[in-house]
Order: C-alpha cells, then sequence, then structure tokens
C-alpha cells in the first residue's frame, strides 16, 4: 500500500494543477486500488505506531471519502433490489439503457481519440475500468474498433493439461476466459494499448501489468513500445508464450 505522504503530495499537486485548493485532487477523481483495512503500508524497520501513521487512515485526506468508502465495504450503503450502490451523478456518465451509452462513456474518457492514437501519453493517462471479464472484453472490442488501420487476428492454442482422452476439446476450450488470461481471439490494431500479463524479462521492464502500445505486426510476435517507467521508449518483441490459470480450483481439469 503506498505511504499516506505520497497521496498528499498528489493531493497538493493536483489542487494547484486544476487551481482548485478548495477540493481533495483538484476536483478530479481518484481510484485506488487494494484494500488499505487489510494490506498495511510497509516501513522498513518501523514500529506499529510508524506504520499506522504513515497509512491513508492517518491522512487529513480519510474524512474526504472514509464515510462514504466504509458504507460500501460494511454493506451498509442502500443498494436496489439487484445489489447496486448509487454513485454520486458527478463522477458519473448519464445512462439512457440504449447501445450508444457505451460510446457516450468511451467519447468521455477518450475524446478526439482519432486525432490522439499515435501520442503514449494519451493513451496511458486514461482507462475504463469494469468489475467483469465480458465486460471487459466487450469494451475492448468496442475500442479496438474506434482505432484507425487493419486489424491483426491472433488465436489461441488452448489444451487441458492432463487429459490424454480429449475429454475438453479445442472448441470447448476456446469458449472460456479464465482470470489472468487473454480471450481466444485477440484482435489488435497499430498504436492501441497492450498491458503485459506474465513477467517475462524484468529487468528491461517486461513486466506483469507494464503497459505497452502496438507499433507493428508479425505472424507470431506483436512489436510493442513500452510507455510508461524507466524503459519508456523502448521497442521490443512479444512472441506467444505458453500461459496457464493462476488459479487452480476454477475448472475441474
Amino acid at each position: 500500500m503506498t505511504k499516506r505522504q505520497a497521496v498528499e503530495a498528489l493531493d497538493n499537486s493536483m489542487r494547484d494543477v486544476m487551481s482548485r485548493p478548495d477540493l481533495p485532487f483538484g476536483g478530479k477523481t481518484v481510484v485506488f486500488g487494494g484494500d488499505f483495512r487489510q494490506v498495511l503500508t510497509v516501513v522498513r524497520k518501523g514500529s506499529r505506531a510508524q506504520i499506522i501513521n504513515s497509512s491513508l487512515r492517518r491522512s487529513y485526506l480519510w474524512d474526504s471519502f472514509a464515510e462514504y468508502l466504509l458504507r460500501i465495504g460494511d454493506g451498509k450503503e442502500v443498494t436496489n433490489r439487484d445489489g447496486e450502490v448509487r454513485l454520486p451523478d458527478e463522477i458519473c456518465v448519464s445512462r439512457t439503457g440504449k447501445d450508444t451509452d457505451l460510446d457516450t462513456l468511451i467519447d468521455n474518457t477518450f475524446p478526439s481519440l482519432d486525432a490522439n492514437t499515435s501520442g503514449p501519453d494519451y493513451i496511458t493517462s486514461r482507462a475504463i475500468l469494469s468489475t467483469r471479464n465480458d465486460s471487459v472484453d466487450r469494451i475492448n472490442l468496442k475500442m479496438i474498433s474506434r482505432f484507425q488501420g487493419d486489424e491483426m487476428v491472433y488465436h489461441s492454442f488452448d489444451c487441458a493439461v492432463d487429459d490424454p482422452h480429449n475429454y475438453y476439446p479445442p472448441e470447448f476450450l476456446n469458449t472460456l476466459t479464465p482470470n489472468g488470461l487473454p480471450p481466444h481471439v485477440l484482435k489488435l490494431k497499430i498504436n492501441c494499448p497492450v498491458i503485459l500479463l506474465r513477467n517475462i524479462d524484468p529487468a528491461n521492464g517486461l513486466c506483469n501489468g507494464t503497459r505497452l502500445v502496438v507499433r507493428g505486426f508479425q505472424r507470431n510476435v506483436i512489436d510493442a513500445e513500452i510507455v510508461l517507467g524507466q524503459h519508456a521508449g523502448k521497442r521490443i518483441f512479444l512472441p506467444r508464450i505458453p500461459l496457464c490459470p493462476s488459479d487452480d480450483e476454477m475448472f475441474p481439469f
């Protein structure tokens, strides 16, 4: 977990950049990952008091979101019959129930996409998050269609481990999308962003979670550019690699 001092430094910078000193993070919505109630910050050789003092719980920002966040975490926030929580209107994009709702979300998150596809800073400075893999796949397909140029399609070669009698044919395995694995059909275009799912070469920046932008295609290799971190700007080649689901209990094979 990030120490509160780093979060407070970001808060101060955003207030200055946005010229809104009266609003947390200058009025911008900030998404935090992790669970601050289970994972403490790391203070090398620090006492319990020092560890707690470095947590977000001790930050002046805590009161800005703690009450609402805790209500959701404890299941006390009012929900509808489907268990959905109503978010504040100021952080939401209007939903009409039409097929164009996803296009509206994309337009709000990626304005003027056609004019900015070649700029890595534009692509990596924004993202659309979802809680379900099928929603992510649907958003990805919609986003890929927005990029200009020809589409490259890659297919995975799926097989079950220890299945000598072929109880699980490839046609069935192709329909599954386990957590941490890409879909069977992967569609890409030049300048579209991708995220690495495995540690291939950490010393050269190829780690799980590395963000890249596609620059070219080969039959079994993707030419990509690292766009964040100390290796930003480096061109690399991503080959086909064997992958297995991280959760062994997800499937009975």
